[in-house]
């Protein structure tokens, strides 16, 4: 695993990169003078050129702006990559290899290698497929273009290309480039028979797939012959270069708008992509051949700058079934986001290809204008599997809606969805609140939340959110209020994979958990300033619990120096993670000796393995406390 690379060799990079050079490759810049170069900014908009680059000083500046900094910012800002990632990309540009501190790692010279001539070969091959787009045996392609509102001008800003039919044009390009089979093998370009290996992609319609950066990693393809065997859309597999989980088709063209914009979405094919950019959806992308998850979140979070500050993701779906099936998937993944999440249907079940189409350009933007939050989607779509016209129907669409209502990060939104909620049911306030409070501890506590039990649950609840003082008497409970009255004064305490393993905590007692559910809603934006981020989480939990947050943040914590101060925090988050592995290991324990091993053997094994490997993870917590 890499660590922090060496000071040294941050400061050896930056003084051996051309930092004009690195910015020709975003920016068309001219001589200005003895040693300065100006072009257009590429953070803001404007007509004159006011972006001044000195490469003698390896410095930038926009006197437009105000934007400056480094090669290494510059890329970090361009390909809205990591100060980390920024740092290798400009070292494997010169070709100097870099030194981890702690005995870390990063990729060696011979990788870094390799990976170059993957790239290379898909640079080439994008070339070639664009080529063979305007040659008279791409008709059929041209025409598939055409009949979806494509002409040649949007060909060429999308990449689009063609694979000609046959088994090796592409072999032989690639071969007389200078390439080895061994290296083609590794494109996931080529597939492999008895005689060799043979073009992948073979009369079909080619999208260039490119990551964050622009580079060229892998190829969607469409069929388009009637004796074409393959599935209607065949991608790159898996290789070096393209994982499908990371990809988002697009986000070299839309990264600078979904930044500018904070707002991002998407689509679910390659044309639906073209159609938004086309019709002024510049933020638009798409999937490759599997669903959003949690990956693609994490490029997409990195784009928004998704810090709880605003931003919003808009999912689009057909209307069909698959397409309400499809959004579902999406709200389960919605807690990931702090942007706000949207969805946005046609009616009609046109996609935004089609729909550009029959009404144009207009018709698109106004489809994602008219997004509704998705969890309003969700609500709405499970009331829609119940009669609403009869008390049993009423009572049921309620049993299945509240734990949707719960589930909705913004606590300040939760109690107007709660009302829209009994609005839509025809049902009172108090009765509705009262399951929706229920639902909220219960998923708090762990439950399922099934609707007997929610049912019983509800019962006693007076109206509004009543959270009971925590007994301190409980050991569950002090160790919870432990580990909250730290991470709420000293949460620098949270870095490196700490901040994660907190978010995935459990909380049992309902006022604590309310807290955690507030603290991992603030997220780590105002961490180093306290006073913003307490206040921060006072905003996001319910008002009934602002004094106990302040109160957690003002308790004296048992040590009188920094160093005692910094062991008795580590000390404390270990413990109430090991409490977490400890009841992930008892809910996998129950199920081993639930299980039939000779039925079930894989099963068998696996959970032992699970438990192995938590109980590696519980000693490595006490070994580091």
């Amino acid at each position: 695993m890499a660590g922090l690379i060496k000071r040294e060799d941050i400061d050896e990079v930056r003084q051996r990169t051309d930092i004009k050079e690195v910015v020709d490759g975003y920016v068309t810049l001219k001589g200005a003078g003895l040693g300065s170069f100006k072009g257009l900014c590429p953070f803001h908009d404007e007509r004159s050129p006011s972006f001044t680059v000195r490469p003698q000083v390896g410095r930038y500046h926009c006197f437009g702006c105000g934007e400056d900094g480094d090669a290494i910012s510059f890329v970090q800002k361009m390909d809205h990559s990591s100060f980390h990632e920024a740092v290798e990309k400009l070292a494997a540009r010169i070709g100097y290899e870099l030194r981890y501190e702690d005995g870390g790692s990063g990729p060696s010279r011979e990788e870094v290698g390799k990976r170059q001539r993957l790239l290379d070969a898909h640079k080439i091959a994008d070339e070639f497929f664009r080529a063979q787009l305007l040659t008279p045996g791409a008709a059929e392609a041209r025409n598939f273009l055409h009949g979806r509102g494509f002409d040649r001008a949007a060909a060429e800003h999308f990449g689009v290309g063609y694979a000609p039919q046959g088994w090796d044009a592409l072999l032989k390009h690639l071969r007389g480039r200078g390439f080895t089979d061994a290296e083609l093998k590794l494109t996931g370009m080529f597939s492999e028979g008895n005689r060799g290996i043979y073009d992948r992609f073979r009369g079909r319609l080619i999208w260039p797939i490119r990551d964050i950066a622009g580079d060229t990693i892998g190829f969607g393809a469409r069929k388009l012959y009637d004796d074409d065997q393959g599935p209607k859309y065949l991608n790159t597999p898996e290789t070096t270069l393209y994982k499908k989980s990371q990809v988002l088709y697009g986000i070299d063209l839309a990264k600078r708008n979904i930044a500018k914009e904070r707002q991002l979405v998407v689509v679910e094919g390659y044309t639906d992509v073209m159609a938004c950019h086309l019709a002024g959806v510049t933020t638009a992308v798409a999937t490759c051949g599997t669903a959003f998850g949690a990956e693609h979140i994490k490029v997409a979070r990195r784009l928004l700058s998704d810090d709880g500050t605003g931003g919003e993701v808009v999912f689009t779906f057909d209307g069909d079934a698959a397409g309400q099936k499809a959004a579902l998937r999406a709200f389960e993944e919605d807690q990931r986001f702090v942007a706000q999440t949207y969805v946005a249907v046609e009616p009609s079940g046109a996609d935004p290809c089609d729909l550009r189409q029959l009404k144009g350009d207009l018709a698109v933007r106004e489809l994602i204008a008219s997004r509704k939050p998705l969890f309003e989607f969700a609500i709405r779509a499970s009331l829609r599997r119940h009669n609403l016209d009869t008390v049993e129907g009423r009572v049921a669409a309620l049993r299945e809606a509240a734990p949707v209502v719960a589930q909705i990060r913004d606590l300040a939104t939760r109690p107007g969805y709660t009302r829209e909620l009994a609005g839509w049911l025809g049902m009172p306030i108090e009765e509705v609140s009262r399951y929706v409070g229920a639902a909220a501890k219960r998923a708090a506590a762990g439950g399922s939340g099934g609707a007997e039990q929610l049912a019983a649950a509800a019962a006693p609840a007076s109206n509004g959110l009543v959270f009971q003082r925590p007994d301190p008497r409980d050991p569950v409970a002090g160790m919870e209020r432990q580990a909250l009255e730290v991470v709420l004064q000293e949460p620098a305490v949270l870095g490196g994979d700490a901040w994660a393993r907190f978010e995935a905590s459990h909380f049992a007692t309902p006022a604590y958990a309310a807290v955690h559910t507030g603290i991992r809603a603030a997220g780590l934006a105002h961490v180093a300033d306290p006073v913003a981020w307490v206040e921060q989480i006072r905003q996001e939990v319910p008002e009934p619990l602002r004094p106990l947050v302040s109160e957690l943040a003002v308790t004296p914590l048992p040590a009188t120096t920094p160093e005692a101060m910094a062991r008795y925090c580590r000390d404390i988050l270990a413990r109430l993670f090991e409490l977490q592995i400890t009841k992930i290991k008892a809910d996998k324990m129950g199920q081993l000796q639930r299980l039939d091993a000779a039925a079930h053997p894989e099963d068998f094994q696996r959970l032992n393995r699970e438990l192995m490997q938590l109980e590696m993870e519980r000693r490595s917590l006490r070994a580091e406390a």
